[in-house]
């Protein structure tokens, strides 16, 4: 917003505007008379309705263009959050199947890695502002980053055995992890629309698990930790970012700020899990290591995931936290069609209806949630 001296320069440059643009003789002499401070009632009294006029249809103009901008601006960041993050998803996908991959730790590894360079690089050349890495503010997020790292992990061995489409319905359980663990942590309650959406979400989990073509009890096992991880860091990270930002030079902790914790913080776990599960010696003899096109599309990957936080952050900053969590459920569904398309995934019409019914109960929630708001 204009402060009020801006829009009194405004106003100003207006009206001397207006009074140039007069055409008749007559009134062009009255202007001028007026503004050396002359009164004449019935004339001064027209310009002041005609620059009135011209003022309001600037505003009106000027009001338009900047909704127009927002509205853009709007539509952009929503476009390239989507973009991002069905594309982070189906990229993994593709290198853990039709690669072939058998390395999901080393591949979650390279991608942290990509982000730690992206951001010290924009940070460096002072296009982003974060905060440094001090010895305390490590101590303080170390926890909340190994379950960071889990989560990751236990995601990338998940999407390895499900296919794209069940792994978002199977999410939406850790929107009811989440709801109980507010319940019992934060003494927060919910009404009964939500508890109704929550628990077709976990009808339509059952369902599809049943009508699965392509089970996997690996997979599932695998992605029933990374809910459970994933409604753990939600929960946890309340939490340690007011205590973080008390450690901080500067009192707080922007989005770039956490990317760059989590990512740096992840890299020397990462390494010391490539080891536990024993992905050197794979590494090692893995041809792929070797393919020009595979180093292309996982380091794609790492720019995808970097992506993921930024577009997020400023999609919630042109639209807001209700629009957001809603575009977040929708975007499942094609996101979902795409995943069954793209890899030739074998479907019964059961399973894709629980799919589908999941992904409905997935707008349902958020819908239900923006009630509350």
């Amino acid at each position: 917003m204009d402060s009020p001296s801006g829009e009194r320069i405004i106003i100003n440059h207006q009206f001397n505007t207006s009074v140039d643009q007069v055409s008749s003789p007559a009134r062009r002499e009255i202007a001028n008379r007026s503004l050396s401070g002359m009164k004449f009632p019935s004339d001064s009294e027209e310009i002041d309705v005609e620059s009135g006029r011209l003022d309001k249809d600037r505003e009106k103009s000027v009001r338009s263009k900047r909704g127009l901008t927002l509205h853009n601006q709007a539509l952009l960041s929503g476009l390239a959050y989507c973009f991002s993050s069905c594309s982070m998803i189906l990229v993994n996908k593709y290198v853990l199947s039709s690669y072939d991959f058998n390395a999901g730790i080393s591949l979650m590894l390279y991608q942290n890695f990509v982000s730690v360079i992206i951001v010290s690089s924009l940070s460096f050349f002072g296009i982003i502002t974060t905060e440094p890495l001090t010895w305390r503010l490590i101590k303080v997020w170390l926890p909340v980053n190994m379950i960071f790292v889990g989560m990751l992990v236990t995601s990338m061995f998940s999407l390895r055995y499900i296919n794209v489409a069940m792994v978002t319905v199977l999410k939406n359980v850790t929107n009811v992890m989440t709801a109980v663990g507010e319940m019992y942590l934060f003494s927060k309650h919910h009404d009964n629309r939500v508890w109704a959406a929550l628990f077709l979400m976990i009808i339509s989990a059952i369902s599809g698990g049943f009508t699965d073509l392509s089970f996997n009890a690996v997979g599932y096992t695998w992605q029933f930790f990374n809910c459970f991880l994933t409604a753990s860091y939600s929960l946890t990270l309340r939490r340690v970012m007011d205590t973080a930002k008390q450690v901080t030079k500067s009192g707080e902790l922007n989005e770039f700020s956490m990317v760059m914790l989590n990512n740096t913080l992840s890299l020397p776990l990462g390494l010391f899990l490539i080891f536990v599960f024993n992905e050197v010696d794979y590494l090692s003899q893995s041809p792929l290591l070797r393919l020009p096109t595979f180093w292309v599309v996982i380091t794609f990957s790492g720019f995808l995931g970097l992506a993921i936080s930024f577009t997020s952050m400023w999609f919630l900053h042109q639209t807001g936290a209700t629009t957001y969590s809603l575009v977040g459920s929708l975007n499942k569904i094609p996101l979902s069609v795409a995943g069954i398309l793209l890899f030739n995934v074998s479907t019964s019409l059961e399973n894709s209806a629980s799919i589908f019914f999941g992904l409905a109960a997935g707008v349902l929630f958020a819908r239900a949630k923006m009630r509350k708001i």
